[in-house]
């Protein structure tokens, strides 16, 4: 669980974005951190349990800086005002699909999964994709994950129209292989982020989208032919 002070913090920073403020707000924030980091510990140490390939991750692995890279980026204002948990199988720097966990007033969710990768990892996931249809279907119908989940995120921008290069319309896998993204989420209610509830919430879904978090990584992990 978060603390109340956490919440208000990110939600004072909000309205007061700038260095100034942050500066006059500087104790406080250590404070956040700490807690963010703890939150990022007791996630870590829950989902070890039930995937060894978080096993070599540390609770400051999963965390990120509060500092916003902001040179390419039209909106100036210096820090986030959210707090991001990723998981990653195996380690940041493996190109893989993680765990996801975003915590923000009123848009926090969890899940996970692949966003907008490069040419050549998006190509081994639709290979995985095409290659194994079935496979994937028999995730996504599962009735805990459509109950959880539903089905695919399918952000503006992050679905082709038209087949990928290499492949039919009449493919069965076509709506998937059309994707240029694969992550799915389920809201954490505000409510929730300074209870007890909030762990075991956040193990549930996560465990829950492992599955496609192994299909996905699957396929980035394999050869040029398709084997590991």
């Amino acid at each position: 669980m978060l603390q109340p002070a956490t919440l208000e913090f990110l939600k004072e920073l909000n309205l007061n974005n700038h260095k100034e403020w942050f500066d006059k707000n500087r104790k406080r924030y250590d404070l956040v951190k700490a807690d963010y980091l703890k939150l990022a510990a007791d996630i870590l140490d829950e989902m070890k349990k039930k995937d060894s390939s978080l096993d070599m991750l540390s609770p400051k692995d999963c965390i990120f800086r509060i500092n916003k890279d902001i040179r390419f980026s039209k909106d100036k204002t210096p820090y986030k005002t959210n707090l991001g948990i990723a998981l990653h199988p195996y380690g940041k720097k493996m190109q893989l699909a993680a765990y996801y966990v975003h915590i923000e007033d009123g848009q926090s969710f969890a899940g996970g999964g692949l966003w907008s990768p490069e040419a050549p990892l998006l190509a081994k996931v639709r290979k995985e994709i095409h290659n194994f249809h079935k496979d994937l279907e028999d995730i996504l119908s599962d009735s805990a994950f459509k109950k959880t989940f539903g089905a695919f995120d399918i952000e503006e921008g992050q679905k082709l129209s038209r087949p990928p290069k290499g492949y039919e319309a009449e493919d069965p896998a076509i709506e998937y292989l059309k994707q240029k993204s694969f992550t799915v989420s389920r809201p954490i209610p505000n409510a929730m982020l300074t209870t007890v509830d909030l762990i075991p919430y956040l193990v549930e879904t996560l465990t829950t989208f492992k599955p496609l978090l192994t299909f996905i990584n699957r396929g980035l992990m394999s050869d040029g032919d398709g084997g590991l």
